[in-house]
């Protein structure tokens, strides 16, 4: 029986059973299966982060700070910024950085309120609309756009720079001026050229390096409220401008604190991210497609000034460079224009306190660009990062109605503006080293220290380490001649051999003051020197110290000379054992033949 059944059952082909066992499940159970897979692709493909905040419990992600270890601006500022040192939680609903970045374009739930617009003229022709919101304004929302901007004595003001394409009616912008005005500050909005519904009156354009027109509007400000503090704050593009303004001005600069929101760093990385995925190029077409339009508004200037059917043609925010804003500029290639305008080289040279905010989904400004190493190495930078937000975003709440970055920033600046480190910001803003002090190239002396370790000693402490040097190397002088004058006479002539060169050293002293005081009297240092040696100095007093340097060196360098032969030793023990093993065989051979021959 057992084997009818066998011999049944391997009659039927496997893919027969196969596909009886396919069609006896649910269609149901197909659509589930397809649509479950559907989902896991698309959640991947948008970066939802739903599941990982359900399995957290929604206690959101830390925020985490890099700065320097003896940063002020962290120990006075930073360190008392609630917001900075607790988690980020995006609103749930909008738990993909596209779906926060798309959120924000197309709604952005942004306040309600009107402007109060400045013309701001500039000296090539060009105009730029300010738009003011004080912080009375907030209370009455019927203002309209006219009437002089006289701010209230000593209060704060706020710059804004928008980002590409962006101006004051941006829902990022407006969340951001209407937050900081009903705090208390009177907040600007500079927009670009051509943009905030103004028309280009020159043949200038803006682009993601040009810091004159925000140059020129600091400037401005400072001078129509001289008592007022300044602080600014870029976002995307206007982020980058802001950190090469402030690396170019340095201490020159009349901003009191600064913050950038999701700056490219290095536009020419970000090139290359923007268009290295399918959901990148989504963002590529979208930002081309907003610089077209802002060409076509401007079509009878940039026709003369561009390739206009390369602009109508451009496919790419790459392209547009190439047809548009290369040639405006005047750089050779998109390349170039890249490298020269990113903020990444500016870092260093930043001496206001400055708080960067980047979120590491950002689907446009991508982590790879942010310089990590730059910002920690500046005492004046606090570096802000969350593992979600997407570009500009950072909604949080159930309805989305905040903006976590905007309240970050209010902190920190409401922080540093009560602080009274500000009232000595130029003082406090010596933390980044200068070239001079960081490169062993600029400088042109050297110091060995006592473990045989040579440093550079700039020109700053070489009058420090000069009255130093000159004791110890006069101590050490006196010994050394003594103890070579006991061993060449006797132990019976040490005090006479230590009184003469107590006599040498006065010799030598009246001779130093001698050519110091003739060089007061007027003549060259040749002719002084001339009398300086006639006095009683030969060619065996200027080798000496030649001498006791190099001595001195040897004698620091005793112990790092012992550590290198024992790493030679140790390194080439496998070769020069291997050929002292041969060497010794081959004579205990000639040995024990000799010794047999002789039996």
């Amino acid at each position: 029986m057992m084997d009818c059944f066998s011999s049944s059952f391997e009659s039927v082909p496997s893919y027969e059973l196969l596909l009886k066992a396919a069609f006896s499940i649910p269609i149901s159970h197909y659509f589930f299966g397809a649509f479950f897979i559907f989902l896991l692709c698309f959640c991947h493909f948008l970066e939802i982060h739903f599941f990982r905040d359900l399995l957290t419990g929604f206690a959101g992600q830390p925020v985490s700070l890099t700065f320097h270890s003896s940063s002020p601006v962290y120990h006075f500022v930073a360190s008392k910024c609630k917001i900075l040192h607790s988690r980020y939680l995006s609103t749930p609903w909008l738990c993909s950085p596209h779906l926060q970045t798309a959120f924000l374009t197309f709604f952005g739930r942004p306040p309600a309120y009107n402007y109060t617009r400045e013309l701001f003229k500039l000296a090539d022709g060009g105009t730029i609309a300010l738009d003011w919101l004080m912080h009375t304004d907030v209370m009455k929302p019927g203002v309209q756009e006219n009437g002089a901007i006289i701010p209230d004595g000593k209060i704060p003001i706020m710059i804004v720079i928008p980002g590409l394409t962006s101006d004051s009616d941006a829902a990022y912008v407006r969340h951001l001026t209407f937050k900081m005005a009903k705090c208390g500050w009177n907040v600007v909005v500079s927009n670009h050229r051509g943009l905030g519904g103004v028309s280009l009156t020159s043949d200038c354009f803006y682009n993601a390096g040009w810091t004159q027109d925000i140059r020129k509007v600091i400037e401005h400000i400072h001078c129509q409220h001289p008592e007022a503090p300044l602080f600014t704050v870029g976002t995307s593009i206007g982020a980058n401008i802001l950190v090469k303004y402030l690396g170019e001005e340095g201490l020159k600069t009349p901003i009191i604190g600064a913050a950038a929101i999701c700056s490219p760093w290095d536009l020419l990385i970000c090139d290359r991210f923007i268009s290295r995925r399918l959901v990148q190029r989504f963002y590529d077409k979208a930002l081309t497609f907003g610089l077209k339009g802002f060409a076509q508004l401007h079509q009878s200037v940039l026709s003369r000034l561009a390739d206009w059917e390369g602009i109508t043609k451009s496919r790419s925010v790459r392209d547009f460079d190439n047809y548009a804003t290369r040639l405006v500029g005047k750089y050779e290639t998109v390349d170039t224009y890249y490298r020269r305008c990113s903020s990444a080289g500016y870092v260093g040279n930043v001496m206001v306190p400055l708080l960067c905010i980047s979120a590491i989904d950002d689907p446009v400004c991508t982590r790879e660009a942010i310089p990590w190493d730059e910002c920690r190495a500046n005492k004046n930078i606090i570096l802000a990062t969350t593992q979600h937000g997407g570009h500009l975003a950072y909604f949080e709440g159930i309805t989305a109605k905040s903006v976590w970055w905007v309240r970050a920033v209010d902190e920190f600046f409401s922080i540093l503006n009560s602080n009274p480190l500000i009232h000595t910001s130029k003082e406090m803003q010596v933390a980044s080293p200068s070239p001079e002090e960081i490169s062993i190239d600029q400088a042109p002396y050297v110091n060995v220290v006592e473990d045989g370790m040579v440093t550079a000693i700039g020109n700053g402490q070489l009058a420090d380490m000069g009255h130093l040097n000159n004791d110890n190397m006069a101590s050490h002088d006196k010994a050394e001649d003594a103890v070579s004058a006991v061993a060449a006479i006797g132990n019976g002539q040490t005090t006479q051999v230590r009184s003469l060169e107590n006599d040498n050293c006065i010799q030598h002293d009246k001779a130093e003051d001698k050519l110091s005081d003739t060089g007061k009297n007027g003549e060259t240092p040749n002719v002084a020197a001339g009398h300086a040696l006639a006095s009683g100095r030969n060619a065996s007093d200027i080798i000496a110290p030649v001498k006791r340097c190099v001595d001195k060196l040897s004698r620091h360098s005793r112990k790092s000379m012992w550590l290198l032969a024992y790493i030679a030793i140790i390194t080439t023990w496998p070769v020069v054992g291997s050929a002292l093993l041969l060497f010794f065989k081959k004579k205990f051979r000639t040995v024990f033949s000799r010794t047999s021959l002789g039996k």
